[in-house]
């Protein structure tokens, strides 16, 4: 079973991990304390398995050397910056081992059902170019490319593609709803998020 839940203090040091082994420019435990405990507009989810069903996974991973079993085992992480009507995507990666299994989808699903409920005008992202899988997700909830940032990724100054959606209206609550239904047919999630409003 997985779970989508608010990102909290105690789930740094596992995000930390898998922050590491998704980007080449990684941010500092400091700045994800920073943005869970302290910056009103970011807005942070995990993915995570219960102990029961993490147990059951066949070998374990060296990074659960050592972590308390009792506890749930974060396997991915995203977040967004709400600002002025806009919900600016500022991260998302699945850990290594768990990807290929939606939960990337989950996590990108959840920021943008949770714009629409913040009331978000637009959702903005950057990818880089050549990012080819991540594009096809974002072009499957309808984002369009709206422009290029120049030597915007600062480990090998490759582009980005900025991509929209807009506007957050009837029919793209509909889709969203729609994509959610699948997701939990697919995954079967326990959604933490709209349980705690």
């Amino acid at each position: 079973m997985i779970i989508y839940r608010p990102m909290t203090p105690h789930d740094i040091s596992q995000v930390i991990v898998i922050e590491h082994l998704s980007f080449p420019t990684p941010w500092s435990e400091r700045s994800f304390r920073y943005e869970v405990t302290q910056n009103p507009a970011s807005h942070l989810f995990v993915v995570a398995v219960p102990p029961d069903d993490e147990a059951d996974e066949p070998g374990r991973p060296a990074w659960l050397a050592g972590r308390d079993r009792r506890a749930q085992v974060v396997i991915g992480f995203s977040g967004f910056w709400m600002i002025a009507g806009e919900a600016h995507v500022s991260t998302i990666a699945v850990h290594p081992d768990w990807r290929g299994r939606k939960l990337g989808e989950l996590l990108f699903w959840g920021m943008i059902r949770d714009a629409i409920r913040r009331r978000a005008e637009m959702v903005t992202l950057e990818v880089r170019v050549g990012n080819a899988v991540a594009q096809n997700l974002y072009r499957k909830y309808h984002f369009e490319p709206v422009g290029i940032r120049r030597g915007y990724y600062r480990d090998n100054k490759e582009d980005a593609l900025l991509m929209t959606l807009a506007p957050l209206d009837h029919a793209c609550r509909e889709r969203v709803a729609a994509f959610g239904k699948i997701l939990s047919e697919q995954i079967g999630f326990i959604d933490e998020v709209m349980r705690s409003l």
